[in-house]
């Protein structure tokens, strides 16, 4: 029997983030009748509220204080900054709720409902409303669905021996807040979300000490790519520990003292403020999937398989929650593929290549097969590099610590994989990306006309590497 709360919907969608909205828009572009569903009263979820787009927006800023203090070598002296925290504060809120305002509009126009509300499982067909914002104090305590769509994305992990409650530490959503520049910041994870606050705060003047467990800033991604952006930022951090372990902090009211362990660092150090940043976790806890068929693995994401289907019928999982990695853009596709399952499509998801981007300076991009992985596959495969020493782009702005590397299939001469390094790698990837689905091979990328001077030239010298005739590169071999 159906309850008077019951407001029956052929599919919500449960998280506003980058894939939920996508979901819910495609479905909505479909004909279908959509609800979604987010706690936060801005759609946009993690990434547009507390993650890429507050980062990004912070990051423009640190890099254009780094790019004015490296003019002095040119010859122009703009002289140190003065940081209005307040102003920048204002500016980067801007920025969100533009966006999150122009997600509003067209879930509007797409009569695609938001409703500000926890939601719960009841069973496989019902979900339990509880508001989170006022003015939604009349949508419904239930909702009735054919079919749900779980974009519940991530949140921060913290460590118990880390997990202290004092404001001083920061995970990297209240890191974005920017409530002070503190004189001397610890970062606790070399990844990319340590790396890329840590250099928004060392612009705004804190000196910076990131601590790592492993023996490498970026665990997991290729050395050749990571060791530009390790001497940069070895100039810039204040120190780098690594093999380094953050034992416990300790909440002092001079600050916050971490214990350390590794070999050559203090036992014990003291620090304005922590930024813990070792990694994100699935939100996929107080969902009520036990009231459903859905399953999680051990590591708390909800298992799905190449449509994004849970082991229940009626439920699909994508982006952040139903396993690595966790990107936007990946959720969006997956977004897409979900919403194709469910009216009856055959979209699969299978990408040969999905992109991932480090926005530190200079910023790391790769896509496809590494080299590590080839090399732990025994897959034969023909590396080529190009350095950007050898670009006349990137001598005119200053920026020759890059590199192009792209990973070849030996015999079929089909490009695997690239990784980049240098000014502006997150914008070239996406040739590479296309280059590698559409099955583009070595001579086909050299001989494609790059604009000159552009860095994008790189990707081209890189593959005409592969036959040793670059034409800014002496290769030995040529003409053998």
């Amino acid at each position: 029997m159906v309850s008077e709360n019951v407001a029956p919907t052929q599919l919500v969608v449960i998280g506003a983030g980058p894939g939920g909205y996508a979901a819910a828009f495609h479905a909505a572009d479909r004909g279908m009748a959509v609800v979604l569903v987010d706690a936060d009263p801005k759609p946009g979820g993690t990434c547009l509220v507390r993650g890429c787009i507050p980062s990004k927006a912070l990051l423009h800023a640190a890099h254009l204080i780094e790019h004015a203090r490296a003019a002095k070598s040119w010859g122009i002296d703009f002289g140190e900054p003065r940081i209005d925290l307040a102003a920048l504060r204002t500016w980067k809120s801007a920025v969100v709720d533009r966006l999150a305002g122009g997600i509003r509009e067209l879930a509007k126009r797409r009569k695609v409902r938001i409703i500000t509300a926890r939601a719960r499982f009841l069973d496989s067909h019902s979900l339990e409303l509880t508001p989170t914002a006022p003015a939604e104090t009349a949508a419904p305590s239930r909702l009735e669905f054919e079919h749900a769509i779980i974009a519940t994305g991530s949140f921060p992990a913290v460590p118990p021996a880390l997990a202290v409650h004092d404001s001083r530490v920061l995970d990297s959503t209240s890191a974005l807040d920017l409530p002070d520049v503190p004189p001397r910041l610890l970062v606790v994870g070399g990844g990319y979300i340590g790396l890329e606050l840590g250099s928004v705060y060392t612009a705004l003047g804190s000196r910076v000490v990131v601590v790592e467990l492993t023996d490498g800033l970026l665990p997991g991604v290729d050395r050749d790519l990571v060791r530009p952006v390790a001497r940069r930022l070895e100039r810039s951090f204040e120190a780098i520990h690594l093999n380094t372990c953050v034992e416990r902090l300790e909440a002092e009211p001079a600050g916050i003292v971490a214990r350390l362990r590794g070999e050559g660092v203090p036992a014990a150090e003291p620090f304005d403020r922590v930024l813990v940043a070792v990694g994100r976790r699935p939100n996929a806890q107080q969902l009520g999937l036990e009231n459903t068929r859905v399953q999680c693995d051990a590591r708390g994401f909800v298992q799905v398989d190449s449509q994004r289907r849970t082991h229940d019928p009626a439920i699909f999982a994508i982006g952040d929650v139903a396993g690595e990695p966790m990107l936007a853009h990946k959720a969006a596709h997956e977004a897409k593929v979900a919403v194709d399952a469910i009216t009856g499509g055959r979209a699969m998801f299978g990408p040969a290549a999905i992109p991932a981007v480090v926005f530190t300076d200079p910023e790391i991009a790769w896509c496809g097969l590494t080299e590590t992985q080839a090399a732990a596959d025994n897959r034969p495969v023909r590396i080529t590099r190009f350095p950007w020493t050898a670009s006349g782009r990137a001598q005119a702005i200053g920026r020759t610590d890059g590199l192009t590397k792209l990973v070849f299939d030996p015999d079929s001469q089909r490009l695997l994989g690239a990784g980049l390094v240098g000014a502006g790698a997150g914008e070239l990837i996406a040739e590479c990306v296309l280059a590698i689905e559409r099955g583009a091979t070595a001579p086909q990328l050299a001989h494609a006309i790059h604009p000159h001077p552009t860095l994008s030239e790189s990707i081209a010298e890189a593959a005409e590497a592969f036959s040793g005739l670059t034409t800014h590169l002496y290769d030995p071999r040529r003409g053998k």
